[in-house]
């Protein structure tokens, strides 16, 4: 193993590949550039049931008759369907996302208009008003507009049809262009059933800000496209992606969600296909109130649009997991450090990494492998020259509490010799193509074969292939990386799967492509998972993702550059992917090419230590990147940095258990915790972490001062270094230093930390705690600290957890059981409390046992420069219930 550079290879084969534009898209021009269609609702055909009210939509210039469902949900959501009235054939529904069916809501006639008609549900809190022509659909609160559909006219459904001639590559049957056959480059892609793409424009009153739809590198508020490209939403191999850009790339969520001051609001488009995504904003104008228009765009399915109301920040969230399902609780060892690299590792190289971090003190958790591990980049084997002795590797690793991930990308090379190979193709498990062919493409093992992973037939097949006697050289404690499943095809349009590729069901890749990293992802969870007995939490990281992702596993963003301009635009993609639902997130620390500098690197590691998922990843075609291979100022820089994460994961455990029972993200934009102050909506390089801490990154180089805006009026905020309180409502320029990130405590919280980061998690699991208790004015502060064994399921299965709330008022700190049962013995101890914002040194601090007895007087010590008083010491069970007095 050296420090020198590799020869630099391409991560795609040589030449310039490009990515469409939204011109270039039959379906986008037709519909931007089309007739405006006016439909009327037909009152007449309206039917009640029990999944709420369905109607008929006529356009009469083309006679185009639609069936529309409205189905209000329990959990304040409403579900509006629109399919063809008769199709020639069904189309496409996404499966497999939504984690039940919503529960619907009786609907009843509250009001009959001749030009409209208004239902009611439950309370009759809201409504839904239908008007006949032009057709739109009102949400209202109360008497209040909230969300309009078709107010601008742009509903577009377009009806399958049964071709006259059967189209060719050649396109010498002379069909009208690009409704049976369609050019892109040398590719030529045939459908079938001619263009049968969706679109519909909702208006979002009084709101002016929006946010979600990931993956796009660009800010976290969603930018006015009307002069400008739409967002596309198709998952796409972009290496070093532009900034600033609304193309698609890795992964797509058709989840939007938009902000006002009384209201958080989303918007579910449920479509896999090819989508844009266009956004307006409107001033108060011609006596309408602000607003934003919202245009969506699909190429297939059918038009599947679901409303969630709010309206306060927490319940939309909760509609949206009750939707799509909570954010998967991970294992406790994924939110320590790990550290990747793609090069010729050979297995003493990767123990002598292992090493170093030991013999320079440095903590983490997880070694990666990336595809070079393999034989000749068959996945699911391994080099055997380089890696002589696989299990011996994972055991010695494991003997000391680590763990290993390796990388499986989709592709199955093409070798008859190869009995997963055989497999595949005997069992029908791959993508066929156009001429009912397996579909052959080329990616890094060469021409290779697809898996068709939607469907459960041959997802239960892959997942087989974890099992450790099928997987040689696996243990129990090797995890996965599913990278390249967009999919990658270097060879196909765009770098992917040909859109007319067919897959289970008869279906046409077109209909599902931004699924196949999310059905990979599952069928590699379901292995792990298998290979356990379903005992062991499995952790995969995936590139490519959809809605749902959430429930299964991390994502991160890519192949990224060692640029401050991606350092910086790093922080709103991963606050963009949490306003999304997906909280398991993070960015390549460094960049993956070129060569991050010195100051770069430092502020790369103290901004990713403080998103969820931490890793340090780079090329082979750039220096080696181990912690200790730089100046010792470096080193102990990143040193710090690493362990402060370790001494906070009992706080980032926490925020995920949260996360994982009531939907709120880890990361959130400042706006989810002060929805009232409109001037934070849009920022972005400040968030919080829960409600606790505020995180201010420094993205910039040669930085001194950083100003820092503290929200909230009332709001105390204390520096976590210093202890120094800010009074909310003003900007401040904060000193900084390169071994220094401003982060602050909010006033009214309490953070869990270990006294120590230890060599691992293993290590900081058997540490004690210390807790930080910030007051607010009033002198009151809350928080909890979730604690189980953290790699099993006996914490769903069994209870077995602890969940310790802590309240702090008048003087007196409490500890309780927040649950009613405590089946979990975590003996954690409490060594210390410190409490933020005492001015007046106290006489006395005493500890009582809650089933009675005197206090015991305890040391303290108190600095009345800084209002902090410290409480040390202490042997606190966190499995017992205690108060802390201080008098």
């Amino acid at each position: 193993m050296g420090d020198v550079k590799q020869p630099f290879v391409s991560c795609v084969p040589d030449g310039k590949y490009k990515f469409m534009k939204s011109h270039e898209v039959a379906f986008y021009r037709r519909q931007t550039e089309g007739p405006k269609l006016q439909y009327q609702a037909l009152l007449d055909t309206l039917v009640l049931n029990e999944k709420g009210a369905r109607f008929e939509l006529l356009e009469p210039n083309i006679q185009s008759k639609l069936i529309v469902c409205v189905s209000p949900c329990k959990n304040d959501t409403v579900r509006i369907v629109i399919d063809e009235l008769k199709p020639i054939k069904a189309r496409y529904r996404v499966p497999d996302v939504l984690t039940q069916e919503p529960q619907c809501e009786r609907v009843r006639v509250e009001d009959r208009q001749p030009d409209s008609v208004a239902l009611s549900w439950s309370s009759g809190l809201y409504r839904c008003r239908v008007w006949r022509f032009p057709f739109r659909a009102e949400l209202l609160c109360e008497d209040q507009v909230v969300v309009t559909l078709n107010s601008q006219s742009k509903l577009w459904l377009e009806a399958q049809r049964e071709c006259p001639h059967k189209p060719t590559a050649d396109g010498s049957e002379k069909l009208q262009d690009n409704l049976w056959r369609e050019t892109f480059g040398d590719f030529v892609d045939i459908k079938l059933n001619g263009p049968s793409s969706i679109g519909a424009d909702l208006r979002l009153h009084g709101f002016r800000d929006v946010f979600g739809v990931p993956e796009h590198a660009d800010s976290l508020r969603l930018a006015d496209t009307r002069d400008d490209e739409p967002y596309r939403l198709y998952n796409l191999d972009v290496y070093a992606y532009e900034i600033h850009s609304h193309l698609g790339i890795y992964g797509s969520v058709p989840f939007l969600v938009a902000h006002k001051q009384d209201r958080t609001l989303g918007v579910f488009w449920l479509n896999a296909s090819n989508s844009f995504v266009h956004v307006n904003y409107n001033q108060e104008e011609n006596g309408l109130l602000p607003h934003t228009d919202v245009h969506w765009l699909s190429e297939s399915g059918v038009i599947d649009c679901m409303v969630l109301l709010g309206p306060t920040p927490a319940q939309m969230y909760r509609q949206y997991a009750e939707l799509t399902g909570y954010q998967v609780l991970p294992p406790f060892f994924t939110l320590g450090y790990h550290h990747s690299r793609w090069d010729n590792d050979t297995q003493d190289d990767v123990l002598e990494v292992d090493a170093g971090f030991d013999r320079h003190r440095i903590p983490y958790d997880v070694l990666w492998l990336d595809i070079e591990h393999t034989d000749e980049k068959r996945f699911f084997t391994w080099n055997s020259k380089m890696f002589p002795d696989p299990t011996g590797l994972q055991r010695h690793l494991e003997e000391k509490n680590r763990k290993l991930v390796v990388i499986i990308d989709p592709p199955i090379m093409i070798d008859s010799d190869w009995s997963l190979y055989q497999e595949g193709r005997d069992e029908g498990h791959f993508v066929m193509d156009r001429e009912g062919q397996i579909f052959k493409g080329t990616c890094w093992p060469g021409e290779s074969h697809y898996p068709d992973f939607s469907s459960p037939h041959a997802r239960a097949w892959y997942a087989k292939c974890f099992a450790l006697d099928r997987y040689k050289g696996s243990t129990p404690s090797l995890h996965v990386w599913t990278d390249l499943n967009e999919p990658t095809v270097f060879t196909g349009p765009e770098l992917t799967l040909p859109k007319d590729a067919v897959q289970y069901g008869g279906w046409e890749h077109r209909e599902l492509h931004n699924m196949y990293g999310f059905y990979q992802q599952m069928a590699a969870v379901d292995g792990l998972m298998t290979r356990s007995g379903g005992l062991e939490r499995p952790f995969v990281l995936t590139r490519a993702f959809f809605a749902g992702t959430q429930r299964l596993g991390a994502v991160w963003t890519g192949d990224n550059l060692a640029t401050w301009e991606y350092l910086r635009i790093s922080i709103p993609m991963c606050l963009s992917m949490c306003v999304a639902g997906i909280s398991f997130c993070g960015a390549d620390v460094g960049g993956f090419i070129p060569e991050p500098g010195d100051e770069l690197l430092v502020r790369w590691y103290q901004a990713a230590c403080l998103q969820p998922f931490f890793r340090g990843h780079s090329s082979m075609n750039t220096t080696r990147r181990e912690p200790w291979l730089f100046k010792d100022e470096v080193t102990d820089a990143i040193r710090r940095v690493i362990e402060e994460r370790y001494c906070l994961l009992p706080y980032w455990y926490t925020l995920f258990y949260r996360a994982h029972i009531d939907g709120l993200p880890v990361l959130r934009p400042l706006w989810m915790e002060f929805p009232q102050e409109q001037s934070i909506f849009s920022m972005e390089h400040q968030y919080m972490l829960g409600e606790a801490l505020m995180a201010c990154p420094v993205t910039q180089a040669g930085i001194t001062e950083l100003q820092v805006l503290f929200p909230g009026a009332e709001e105390l905020w204390y520096d976590i270094k210093s202890a120094e309180v800010h009074q909310g409502g003003g900007t401040l320029s904060i000193p900084v230093t390169l071994d220094r990130i401003p982060v602050f405590q909010r006033g009214g919280t309490m953070v869990c930390r270990a006294v120590a980061a230890g060599t691992c998690t293993a290590d900081l699991r058997k540490m004690p705690l210390a807790i930080t208790v910030a007051l607010d004015s009033q002198g009151v502060a809350k928080g909890e600290v979730y604690l189980d064994d953290g790699h099993t399921f006996l914490y769903r299965d069994k209870q077995e957890f602890c969940l310790c709330s802590f309240h702090m008022l008048a003087g007196r700190l409490q500890c309780r059981a927040a649950g009613e049962v405590r089946r979990y013995k975590c003996r954690t101890l409490v060594r210390s409390v410190g409490i933020l914002g005492v001015r007046d040194k106290p006489s006395a601090v005493q500890v009582y046992a809650v089933e009675g007895g005197q206090g015991d007087s305890v040391e303290f010590e108190h600095d009345a420069e800084r209002g902090v008083l410290s409480i040390g010491n202490l042997e606190l069970s966190l499995d017992d219930e205690w108060d802390i007095q201080i008098c």
